[in-house]
Order: C-alpha cells, then sequence, then structure tokens
C-alpha cells in the first residue's frame, strides 16, 4: 500500500510539472463546473417556480413511482453528463498534445471536443442511462438498493476508465470506446487504478486542511465577528475551489499519460519512465 501510494505521489508530482506548463487547463474544469450549477440551475428553478418541487417532497414515494420523475432525471443526468464529458474530453485532449511533445492551447482542446461531438453526445446518453439505472436501483432499497448501485458502479467506472481518450484519440463510437478501454485494462493488472488511491488520498487531506478556514469562520460568526467571519468562510471556498481544480486537472494529465502507455506503448513526454511502468504490471 505504502508502495502504490508513493507511486501515486510520484505521478502527481510529474503531471503538477505538466499542469505548470499549460496553467490554462485549470479553465476546463472551472467552465465546467459553472455550466453544471447552470445546469442544475436549469432544472431547480422552474420546478420550485411551478411548486413541484414541493409536491415532490411532500410525497416522496407517490414521486418515485412516477414515470415522469424519471424523464425528468434522465434529461438532466444527460445534459450534465454532456458537459463534464466535453470538457473533460477538452482537457484529456489538451493533456495528449502536451504528453506527445505539442504545446497545447485553450482553443485546441474546444476544437478537439467540437469535432466529437457525436460521440460525446452518444457517450453522455449512455452515461445518463446507466446513472437513471443505478438510481432506480438504489431506491427500490436503501441499503441493499445503495450497496448494490455502488458496487455495479465502481465496475462501470473501472470498464471505462480510459473512453474520454479512445473517445478523443481514436474517433471511437461508444460502444467501441468501452470495448477498447477493457482491452487497454486488459493488458495490465491495472494498478493504476490502485496507484490512483494515492492521489486522491492526497487530495482528500488538502481538501481537509482547506475546510479548517471554514470551520474557524464559522466559530467567528457565532461570537459576533461577522467580517473576520465571513473572509474566513470565504478564503476557505476558495481554497477548496483551487484543490478541486488542480485535481481535476492532475486526474486528466495522469489518464492521458496512461493511456499513451498502454495504448501506443510510448512513454509520454515529461514524464519520468519508472512511475508510469510501475502504475502497470504487465500479464505474462
Amino acid at each position: 500500500m505504502f508502495e502504490r501510494m508513493s507511486n501515486g505521489w510520484e505521478l502527481t508530482k510529474e503531471s503538477l510539472r505538466v499542469l505548470k506548463l499549460d496553467k490554462e487547463l485549470l479553465l476546463f474544469p472551472l467552465v465546467s463546473g459553472i455550466a453544471c450549477l447552470l445546469v442544475l440551475a436549469s432544472f431547480a428553478v422552474p420546478l420550485w417556480q411551478t411548486g413541484a418541487l414541493e409536491a415532490a417532497q411532500a410525497d416522496l414515494e407517490r414521486t418515485q413511482n412516477n414515470p415522469l420523475t424519471y424523464v425528468v432525471l434522465f434529461a438532466f443526468y444527460f445534459v450534465n453528463y454532456f458537459v463534464v464529458i466535453f470538457f473533460n474530453s477538452a482537457l484529456v485532449a489538451c493533456a495528449v498534445i502536451r504528453l506527445k511533445g505539442g504545446d497545447p492551447t485553450l482553443s485546441d482542446g474546444l476544437w478537439a471536443a467540437s469535432r466529437r461531438l457525436p460521440q460525446i453526445a452518444m457517450w453522455a446518453l449512455v452515461s445518463a442511462t446507466i446513472g437513471l439505472i443505478l438510481k432506480a436501483i438504489e431506491s427500490r432499497s436503501e441499503r441493499v438498493g445503495q450497496f448494490i448501485s455502488g458496487l455495479l458502479g465502481m465496475a462501470w467506472s473501472i470498464t471505462t476508465f480510459f473512453v474520454i481518450p479512445v473517445l478523443v484519440v481514436e474517433n471511437a463510437h461508444p460502444w467501441r470506446a468501452v470495448s477498447r478501454s477493457v482491452a487497454i485494462m486488459r493488458k495490465t493488472w491495472g494498478e493504476s487504478l490502485v496507484s490512483n488511491f494515492g492521489i486522491g488520498l492526497i487530495t482528500f487531506l488538502l481538501i481537509v486542511v482547506s475546510t479548517l478556514p471554514i470551520f474557524a469562520g464559522i466559530a467567528a460568526l457565532v461570537n459576533d465577528m461577522v467580517p473576520l467571519g465571513i473572509g474566513l468562510i470565504a478564503i476557505g471556498a476558495v481554497l477548496i475551489l483551487f484543490v478541486s481544480l488542480i485535481s481535476s486537472a492532475l486526474n486528466a494529465i495522469i489518464l492521458a499519460a496512461l493511456y499513451i502507455y498502454a495504448a501506443e506503448g510510448k512513454m509520454p513526454s515529461a514524464f519520468d519512465g519508472r512511475a508510469i511502468e510501475s502504475a502497470f504490471s504487465p500479464r505474462a
């Protein structure tokens, strides 16, 4: 476990070096997050204004059994997934260009994602369908449903680990992308997934540290120190946002690097070969 965490830390450091060359990549997860909030508002505000949201909360069981509920939920999932996948594709495209020795710009990423709009839309449709199925399973039984939904969701995440770079680089349709993702994973023991635990742990610890000013700000508000409290809460929120943006960008860079090495057998530019090679254990 310590070896995996150490390897995750090495991958993170190398990805940070790449990110320093292209700091503008942070704009992709930022715009994606803003767009997702707008999508949420576009669905929630009309429901709230018409009173449908209050009615749904008052009769939760009836709402869950209403087919219209799943239609609206599916539409929300589709639009939200489309936004996330589009900007992730743009980010991965830029990372691939950099790791192959190029010098990407934001327009390069947006252009690459725009060229894959049909594939992105189809993959958003597949993702929304899977998301709706998992939600339906979860709603049937609070404990058992959550366990089964979580297990299936984890399996789906592993299966589709390389789908985004395959869509971007290989211009594959969704099912072909899933097949390629599985094939790439079969080439290795998938130790990259375990290595990501170290990356996730580092991100989690940074977010925990970032929440300290928020708790301090709440304490200040309780003690009637309003300006100080608001300031501390704002600082904490900015820190959490910054850590989240960096984490999203680093994950995309690492994903692109692992894809290039696993799918093309080439060592990504600006990466130390030892960290990449140790992320995979080829089968004999």
